[in-house]
């Protein structure tokens, strides 16, 4: 009975792992059946299919922002004291940011040199009467004054991740100021933090459902029409990422961090994948940072390296996307930008990443552009329509980059995991996930 009981058990669990769908097959089967169902929604008028798949999306995302206040919070929160555990923090700390501006410098000269090449604004049909006025705008003086909170509560209630990371990070240095006084909150916190990413991955278990609805709602509202007038702004976008991930991260890994292009991207394809779906790179970060951890980064840097990544990082939406937008938006208004203006669009770009706060969407970093080459700011309604579609690539530039950037300071300071780097294998990372339930047929 018993040896009967434990081979039928046995045969249960290989046939379920053996029918256990991959994640990355998931998620390509909600994106091919988005693109089905969008393209059936919008050929046919199906106005119920159309709102469905509109409401499976927005459900999906405001299940990802719902965790983004909290997450951020605690992440940077505990992130920082855990500086107090890794030799050299300051250091770290200091390299971590310095290979974040390197890499966002040659990523906005990527998109400037494909913009002046391309004439992305040229031959669209587009007018300057096209464009409208966005309803919020961002400058220098918002941006700087913006990172100070008037109160505790509002930057919770309205999203304003860039406060967050600002209280974030005066709790962690007062944390640490204290000393054994704070470890209470600490350990509260960090419990706080496992509770947030564990609530989380399950949301990022939903993954292909949202990807259905986000995919088919982009086909069903806009259509190839709308594409195809932005088809060389869209291709300039997706190509400057694509050289950037596929190109830029494997060279700096291969020449600074003595690292296998071919490695990482066994390790970091799930968050890669992952992000192109959400366009959320906070959303992301659980596990961004687990992947990071996988391919060898100590843990208690890459607590500290991630969540600072996740909303500072942003090659993709902050220094590729506003240097070819603006080059876009010069064109389309018939304005004529020089060396300095491009010199400018490259200082945005590594010092304004922050405000883009690794939330979807990339508006308020265009319009801090905008405002300082004196583009009209009518310009970014010309690009709202055609955003989901270009923040699904440029928020999985943005990931790659967060992981990259760890990797190579780990590998200068002779602090990566060699062994474990080498021997990450291309599957989904699923220690987190919920063991699979057999049921028999």
């Amino acid at each position: 009975m018993s040896v009967s009981s434990e081979t039928s058990k046995s045969s249960v669990s290989s046939v379920t792992k053996y029918f256990k769908v991959p994640f990355w097959a998931q998620i390509l089967a909600g994106l091919v059946l988005g693109v089905l169902l969008g393209w059936l929604a919008r050929s046919q008028d199906i106005s119920w299919l159309v709102t469905t798949l509109e409401k499976v999306g927005d459900t999906f995302i405001g299940l990802l922002k719902l965790a983004v206040a909290p997450l951020v919070f605690f992440a940077i929160l505990v992130s920082i004291t855990n500086l107090r555990k890794v030799n050299n923090a300051a250091r770290l700390a200091s390299r971590t940011l310095l290979w974040f501006m390197i890499t966002s410098l040659i990523a906005v000269a990527i998109g400037l040199v494909i913009g002046l090449v391309t004439n992305p604004g040229a031959g669209t049909g587009l007018t300057p009467a096209d464009g409208a006025k966005p309803e919020n705008t961002g400058s220098w003086i918002d941006f700087l004054t913006g990172i100070v909170p008037t109160d505790v509560i509002t930057p919770f209630t309205e999203l304003n991740v860039l406060q967050i990371v600002f209280m974030a990070a005066v709790a962690g240095i007062a944390a640490l100021q204290l000393g054994e006084k704070a470890q209470p909150i600490l350990n509260l916190s960090e419990s706080i933090l496992e509770l947030l990413q564990k609530a989380l991955w399950w949301v990022i278990r939903l993954a292909p459902l949202g990807t259905v609805g986000l995919i088919g709602n982009a086909i069903a509202t806009y259509g190839w029409d709308l594409i195809g007038k932005y088809a060389t702004f869209t291709a300039d976008i997706y190509v400057g990422c694509a050289i950037v991930l596929f190109v830029v991260y494997p060279v700096l890994l291969a020449t600074v961090a003595k690292a296998s292009p071919v490695q990482f991207f066994k390790g970091a394809w799930p968050a890669i994948q992952l992000a192109f779906v959400s366009r959320s790179s906070v959303g992301t970060m659980p596990l961004t940072q687990k992947v990071t951890e996988r391919l060898g980064v100590p843990k208690e840097y890459a607590s500290f390296a991630v969540p600072f990544g996740a909303t500072t990082k942003m090659d993709g939406c902050a220094a590729i996307y506003p240097a070819i937008a603006a080059i876009f938006v010069a064109q389309i208004f018939d304005i004529q930008l020089g060396i300095g203006d491009y010199l400018l669009i490259a200082f945005v770009s590594v010092v304004g990443s922050a405000a883009t706060a690794g939330l979807t969407g990339a508006t308020v970093m265009l319009t801090l552009t905008l405002s300082t080459l004196g583009l009209p700011m009518e310009g970014v309604g010309l690009l709202l329509a055609i955003d989901p579609i270009l923040d699904m690539m440029r928020t999985a530039t943005n990931v790659a980059g967060q992981v990259v950037a760890p990797l190579i300071v780990s590998a200068r300071e002779g602090i990566l995991d060699r062994d474990k780097f080498n021997s990450v294998a291309s599957t989904p990372v699923d220690a987190e996930e919920p063991k699979p339930v057999a049921v028999a047929a």
